[in-house]
C-alpha cells in the first residue's frame, strides 16, 4: 500500500473529507460515528474548512477527535480568501483552532485565490507557523498561473500541497498543473475523488471498463475510483462520507493496486486531457 508524504510526514493515502458535514443536527451522531470509525480504521488526515457550514464541520470534527491522541491525527483546515490578510488570518485561525479543540493544525490552506496579495497571505501563514499554531501551510484550487505567481514570492518554497478537484471523470489537471506540481515536488490533495457521485456517477457507473476492473478486484466502482486517484503515490485523497460503512469501504480501497493494463483500460473510457482545461471547482 502506498503512503503519501506531506511536510516530511508519511500519511495513509485516504483521508476523511467533511464538506457538508455538521450542518444537520439529525445526522450528527451518524456523522460522529463515521469520523471515529475512519480514525479507528487507519485514516490519519481529516480535512475541513471554516467555510464548511460556517464552522459547523470544524465543531463536528472537534467533537469526533476528543477521544483520540492528537499526535496520531493530521488536521487540515482552510481560510477564506478574504480572511487571508495579516490582520484577519490569525483571527480566523484562532477561531478554527477553538472549534476543533486543538492548539495547532498540521496543515492550513488558503481555500482559493482572492484579493489579498499572495505575498501577504504567505507572510501571515509563516508567522502562524513560527507561533506554533500551524505546522505547515498550503493552497487550494490553485491553477498553473496561480502557482507560478506564488512561486515568485518569498518563502513560497514552504508551500506543502495544492488541493484541487481530481477524479477519473475530471482529469484536466494532468495536462499542465500536475506536471508543474511534480516538478516542484508539491503533493496533491484530491477532493471530490468520487466525482460527486450524483454529478458524474451515472456516466462513471455506465463504463463497462470501470465495471470490469471493479469486478476483477471484487470491489465497488467507488473503491476503484479511490484506488485510481492515489495510484501515483503523491496524492492524499479525501472522500467525504457521513456513514461508517461507507468510510470503511473507502479506506479499504488503499489496498487495491491497479495494474498498468487496468489503468490503460480506464483511460479508454476516461482519456487523459490533450489540451489545457479550465480548473474544475465545485
Amino acid at each position: 500500500m502506498s503512503t503519501v508524504k506531506i511536510n516530511q510526514q508519511k500519511l495513509f493515502p485516504i483521508g476523511l473529507g467533511t464538506w457538508h458535514m455538521g450542518e444537520d443536527a439529525a445526522k450528527k451522531e451518524q456523522e460522529l460515528e463515521a469520523l471515529r470509525t475512519g480514525i479507528e480504521q487507519g485514516a490519519v488526515a481529516i480535512d475541513t474548512a471554516e467555510m464548511y457550514g460556517n464552522g459547523a464541520s470544524e465543531l463536528l470534527v472537534g467533537e469526533a477527535i476528543q477521544s483520540f491522541k492528537r499526535e496520531d491525527l493530521f488536521l487540515i483546515s482552510k481560510v477564506y480568501p478574504w480572511n487571508a490578510s495579516k490582520k484577519q488570518l490569525p483571527i480566523s485561525l484562532d477561531n478554527s483552532l477553538k472549534r476543533l479543540g486543538t492548539d495547532h493544525l498540521d496543515l492550513y490552506l488558503l481555500h482559493w485565490t482572492g484579493n489579498v496579495p499572495i505575498a501577504e497571505t504567505i507572510e501571515a501563514l509563516e508567522k502562524a507557523k513560527k507561533a506554533g499554531k500551524i505546522k505547515a501551510w498550503g493552497v487550494s484550487n490553485f491553477d498553473v498561473k496561480d502557482l507560478q505567481e506564488m512561486y515568485q514570492q518569498k518563502d513560497s518554497q514552504n508551500c506543502q500541497v495544492n488541493q484541487v478537484l481530481y477524479n477519473l471523470g475530471d482529469r484536466g489537471i494532468e495536462f499542465d498543473l500536475l506536471p508543474l506540481m511534480q516538478e516542484k515536488q508539491l503533493p496533491l490533495i484530491a477532493y471530490a475523488p468520487l466525482a460527486e457521485a450524483d454529478r458524474l456517477g451515472g456516466q462513471l457507473s455506465a463504463s463497462s471498463n470501470l465495471q470490469e476492473v471493479a469486478h476483477n478486484h471484487q470491489a465497488t466502482i467507488f473503491q476503484i475510483l479511490l484506488a485510481w486517484s492515489i495510484r501515483q503515490g503523491q496524492t492524499l485523497t479525501i472522500p467525504q462520507s457521513g456513514k461508517a460503512e461507507h468510510v470503511k469501504e473507502n479506506l479499504q480501497a488503499a489496498e487495491i493496486e491497479l495494474t498498468k493494463e487496468e489503468i490503460a483500460q480506464l483511460d479508454k473510457d476516461f482519456p487523459k486531457p490533450t489540451t489545457k482545461q479550465t480548473l474544475s471547482i465545485i
